[in-house]
C-alpha cells in the first residue's frame, strides 16, 4: 500500500488535541500585549497631548531636546514661541514640549527653593 504525499502533509499538519488550547494561547498573549504594552502607552500619548494644550505664558518649559525656556507668545498654529535667554528666542511646535522634563524641572526649582527658604 503506498500513500500519496498530500496524504502524508495532512496527517502532519493534523493537531494532537491541542487546537483549542494554542487558540487560547494565542488570544491571552494578545491580552497580555495590550495591557502591559498598548494600553500604557496611548494613555501616555493622552496626558501628554493634554499637558501640550494647557501650556500658558511665562510657563518655564524644558523641550524634548533639553532646552530650558519660558514661553513668550502661544500661536494659533500650534507653535510656541519661547525665550530661551534675553532677547533670544525660537518657534517650536506644542508637541516638543517635554512633560516630564518639564515636570523634574519644576520638583528640582520647588526643592531648592524650599532648602532657600529654611
Amino acid at each position: 500500500m503506498q500513500l500519496s504525499t498530500g496524504t502524508l502533509f495532512l496527517q502532519a499538519a493534523a493537531p494532537a488535541g491541542g487546537g483549542m488550547m494554542s487558540i487560547f494561547l494565542m488570544v491571552g498573549m494578545f491580552v497580555v500585549m495590550y495591557f502591559f504594552m498598548i494600553r500604557p502607552q496611548a494613555k501616555k500619548a493622552k496626558e501628554q497631548k493634554k499637558f501640550a494644550d494647557s501650556i500658558t505664558v511665562d510657563e518655564k518649559i524644558v523641550t524634548t531636546a533639553g532646552i530650558h525656556a519660558r514661553i513668550n507668545r502661544v500661536n494659533e498654529d500650534g507653535t510656541l514661541q519661547i525665550e530661551v535667554s534675553r532677547g533670544s528666542f525660537m518657534t517650536i511646535e506644542r508637541s516638543a514640549v517635554s512633560m516630564e522634563l518639564t515636570a523634574a524641572a519644576r520638583k528640582k526649582t520647588e526643592a531648592s527653593a524650599a532648602v532657600v527658604a529654611k
